[in-house]
């Protein structure tokens, strides 16, 4: 795995990689299609990413620490797409290589374990409201134990953090099914690494995720501007989004 950006590193201490694919309809968040159409689908993909880069962004600026943010790019870092990104948000850019996502994983891994830093964590961008909190205390976990994983509600996990290249780890997961967590928790204990498990948070899959992220949206409005968890991108494409739905 290459790095396709010039930009250069702060410190080397840890990488924040959030793994992404470009927002082409037909390719992302097809589990959501029906109810959505593949274009609605992608439009809103595209503004979870936008989302988790300015979340992270915020993180790296509240923790004053040195953390490098990396997107680890799917289909390639040769997108359009991920240029503008690179450009607009200072990221660095890495192809995601691999068969499948726990591959992809662990090349990633071993590639910024390889260029020096301490300590990765990537994240996905399905968790648009995931809170400034839950990277703190990623962050802060990660110095006493050997693997940090955020759980997702559907049986997954939306972080994961190693303090070093970890390929037993990846090995015989049933990936993108409700038993990844339960798996990677038993390739760890068989390994003895301590873990550190953050909040369980819900990511964005299928149709009920999507209602309710609706209805997280519309409740989220009600709060004080500076309160609110939403992006006001992406709460204005989820009032659209019901809107169409329920005139369906």
């Amino acid at each position: 795995m290459t790095s396709n950006s010039s930009t250069q590193h702060s410190g080397l201490s840890t990488a924040l990689v959030i793994f992404a694919k470009a927002p082409v309809p037909g390719q992302v968040k097809t589990r959501l299609c029906p109810p959505l159409t593949q274009d609605e689908a992608a439009t809103l993909h595209g503004s979870f990413v936008l989302d988790t880069l300015e979340r992270t962004k915020a993180v790296i600026a509240k923790e004053r620490r040195s953390i490098d943010r990396y997107i680890a790019c799917l289909p390639s870092a040769s997108l359009v797409f991920f240029k503008i990104l690179e450009e607009r948000h200072g990221v660095c850019l890495l192809d995601q290589v691999g068969d499948d996502v726990g591959q992809r994983m662990h090349r990633a891994f071993v590639d910024l374990f390889g260029r020096g830093y301490r300590q990765v964590f990537i994240v996905g961008t399905d968790v648009p409201t995931l809170p400034f909190s839950i990277y703190q205390q990623a962050v802060s976990l990660i110095e006493s134990h050997d693997l940090v994983l955020g759980p997702a509600s559907d049986g997954g996990y939306y972080l994961i953090g190693l303090k070093r290249p970890m390929p037993e780890l990846f090995t015989d997961v049933p990936w993108s099914t409700t038993n990844v967590l339960a798996a990677t928790r038993r390739n760890a204990s068989t390994l003895g690494l301590t873990v550190g498990v953050l909040k369980e948070w819900r990511d964005v899959d299928v149709a009920d995720d999507l209602r309710a992220l609706i209805q997280d949206c519309a409740q989220d409005m009600k709060r004080p501007k500076h309160e609110r968890m939403f992006s006001a991108r992406t709460a204005g494409t989820l009032q659209l989004l019901d809107q169409r739905l329920r005139s369906r």
